[in-house]
């Protein structure tokens, strides 16, 4: 006999369901795998994304965190199944994440002679130090322009674009890191973004057999001399507010004894104390 109406809606799914099912698909995983992460049964998680089980709150969270979301999608999964977002969304300049703010400011004069930025999830730069003065030497003045994107500046044709001796491979570089990201945190305003860099590159013969990834450095033209630049990025893991985790650093650091040099004497000529 078929169900009753009020059965039928009792077993729809619901947006929560729907999302939970979304997510798992988005990172493969089996109704198995995520209920173990979870700490819960296949059987329970079958009935959570069917809509014949409510999940409570503690439940939700470690879903979202077995799903490896993001502050901000931990968030709004919460929403979806009828619960206040877990974690607070401070404004940039607000007291709540001063003291993280102030001590990125500290790491990043600490960095100095070498260059350092702190930018946001879509390349919007927030902090740098002295020596960002270097990746913006010759840029058109509309691309410095508040609020810079750091991406955009690194490859646009009219920022460092024509400075960067390999400029496909640093590119390709920038931009499949941003299409990864995207893709494991579906975000249209990155999917347009990486599409606009791409736009950027030059178009050549895709890598050889001897290709070996994106492990060389950044080899950038500047007035004082070719730079060859190893970079690294570093965020706030254990973040508990949305603004703070979706800041990283990132830091040029020298890969070889010439660019160093000629580091600190640009920063000893713009008056600059470099690091001991």
């Amino acid at each position: 006999m078929a169900p009753t109406t009020a059965a039928a809606a009792e077993r729809r799914p619901s947006p929560f369901s729907r999302e939970v099912r979304r997510w798992r698909a988005l990172r493969r995983m089996s109704q198995l795998e995520l209920a173990a992460l979870a700490g819960t049964t296949q059987r329970h998680l079958s009935f959570i994304e069917s809509g014949r089980s409510a999940p409570g709150r503690a439940m939700v969270v470690r879903l979202a965190e077995s799903l490896a979301l993001s502050l901000r999608e931990r968030n709004a999964l919460l929403l979806t199944a009828g619960y206040a977002p877990a974690y607070e969304e401070s404004p940039r300049d607000g007291a709540a994440i001063e003291p993280a703010m102030n001590a990125l400011r500290s790491i990043l004069t600490g960095h100095l002679p070498y260059p350092a930025v702190v930018a946001g999830p879509r390349g919007e730069l927030v902090l740098a130090n002295a020596a960002f003065e270097m990746l913006t030497e010759g840029a058109a003045a509309r691309l410095l322009e508040p609020p810079v994107n750091v991406l955009r500046l690194a490859l646009h044709p009219e920022g460092m674009g024509p400075r960067v001796v390999n400029l496909a491979a640093w590119g390709r570089h920038v931009t499949e890191s941003l299409r990864a990201r995207a893709a494991a945190h579906p975000d249209g305003g990155l999917d347009a973004l990486a599409a606009e860099l791409a736009g950027y590159l030059p178009a050549g013969a895709p890598p050889g057999p001897d290709h070996l990834g994106f492990a060389v450095p950044l080899r950038l033209r500047t007035a004082g001399g070719e730079l060859r630049l190893l970079t690294t990025l570093t965020s706030f893991a254990t973040a508990v507010d949305v603004t703070l985790a979706e800041l990283h650093l990132e830091a040029f650091l020298p890969a070889d004894p010439e660019t160093a040099e000629l580091l600190r004497r640009r920063a000893a000529a713009r008056g600059a104390a470099p690091a001991g």
